[in-house]
């Protein structure tokens, strides 16, 4: 095949279309993420604001932008802290992880912080767990307290369908880095493996996620921890 007809090949060419079409989607959305965030008056509300920064952020994002996109997000995510908006607050965390910036990894560490401290969905709980698998090398057993932490936030937090699906997604978390943490393929090994790491057990398995979380974050926390664990409610 020539080069002429190689890049005629119907394939490609709707490829590149859908590519051109995408990209332009993004910067249409990027557009009007710009225009709610600049008709929000100065005195208006924080949240609202922050909301639309968040908005703002997504598509710089798509767009590759990721430094710009971090700017947007990073100021959400103080402000949505500030105001106990701790779903918005995951979500600015998440966007702040995929940013790719030098503090990305701590701004995963301290969603990871709000997400387990506090009842947001679990589908975002879960994803940003599901992160840490992909940062930790592979004989990392903090790979596999991540895992079963999310299983641990799906069983918990989630319902009905969406129960079902995130703990079939967990399950496969637990098993994939079980596989590359010692080869398991099997569920009676499987079984040991998490009962040799203690995985099973709740109350070790989160004091755990905290060295895990305390070794992504370091010293760069944007919140104080104590004081927002002293005005958790007390059961």
């Amino acid at each position: 095949m020539s080069d002429q007809q190689a890049d005629t090949h119907p394939g490609k060419a709707i490829k590149a279309i859908d590519q051109a079409d995408s990209i332009g989607e993004i910067r249409e959305a990027l557009a009007a993420a710009r225009k709610r965030l600049k008709a929000i008056p100065d005195d208006g509300n924080p949240v609202d604001r922050a909301r639309a920064l968040l908005d703002v952020a997504e598509p710089l994002l798509g767009l590759g932008q990721g430094a710009d996109a971090w700017m947007h997000a990073r100021e959400a995510f103080s402000v949505f802290v500030d105001y106990e908006q701790w779903q918005d607050a995951v979500e600015a965390a998440d966007i702040l992880y995929q940013c790719e910036q030098p503090d990305s990894i701590a701004a995963l560490g301290q969603g990871i912080w709000l997400a387990v401290t506090y009842p947001v969905k679990a589908q975002s709980t879960v994803t940003l767990l599901n992160y840490v698998i992909d940062e930790t090398p592979n004989d990392s057993d903090g790979a596999a307290v991540a895992a079963m932490a999310a299983h641990y936030i799906a069983d918990l937090r989630a319902q009905g369908e969406e129960k079902s699906s995130l703990s079939f997604l967990t399950t496969q978390m637990i098993a994939r880095v079980a596989k590359r943490h010692r080869g398991i393929e099997d569920q009676a090994t499987l079984d040991v493996w998490i009962e040799m790491l203690q995985l099973n057990e709740v109350p070790e398995l989160f004091k755990r996620l905290a060295i895990v979380v305390d070794a992504l974050v370091g010293d760069k926390w944007w919140f104080d921890r104590e004081a927002l664990r002293a005005r958790l409610p007390v059961h």
